[in-house]
C-alpha cells in the first residue's frame, strides 16, 4: 500500500438514509474493538471486494465506497495489514480515539469517499 491506495469500505444497506450514506458507514462499533474493516485495493478491485463481501461471507452490500491510505493518515488512523482474516483485509484503528474523536474522523472519511463517489454500486 501506498499513500494514494483505496481501501474499499462496503455498505450495508441500513446505512443508507433516502441517498444519503450515514457517517456510521465509516465508524466503527464496539464489537468491532474500534477497528474498521476494509479491503486493500491494491490487492482486489471494488467489484471483486463487493463479490467477496456478499457472495463467498454471504453479508450485505448496496455497493463500496472508498477512502485513501493518506486520508486515513491526516486522520491520525493507523492502518494495519490482517492477511489471517483474508488477504486483502485491511484494518483502520481507531483504537487511540475517544467517542468525540471518532465520530469526526468517521465524517470526515464519509466525506472523503463520497466526493470520490461510489466504486461499485449494485
Amino acid at each position: 500500500m501506498n499513500k494514494t491506495t483505496l481501501l474499499y469500505r462496503q455498505i450495508h444497506p441500513s446505512w443508507l438514509q433516502g441517498q444519503r450514506v450515514t457517517s456510521q458507514a465509516f465508524k466503527p462499533t464496539p464489537k468491532d474493538k474500534k477497528k474498521l474493516s476494509l479491503y486493500d485495493g491494491d490487492m482486489v478491485s471494488a467489484e471483486e471486494s463487493w463479490k467477496h463481501f456478499t457472495i463467498e461471507q454471504g453479508l450485505s452490500s448496496i455497493g463500496c465506497l472508498a477512502v485513501s491510505v493518506e486520508e486515513c493518515s491526516n486522520q491520525d488512523l493507523n492502518i494495519e495489514s490482517d492477511p489471517l482474516t483474508f488477504p486483502a483485509h485491511v484494518l483502520v484503528d481507531f483504537e487511540k480515539h475517544s467517542g468525540n474523536q471518532i465520530e469526526k474522523k468517521a465524517k470526515k472519511l464519509r466525506h472523503s469517499a463520497l466526493e470520490r463517489g461510489w466504486q461499485f454500486y449494485v
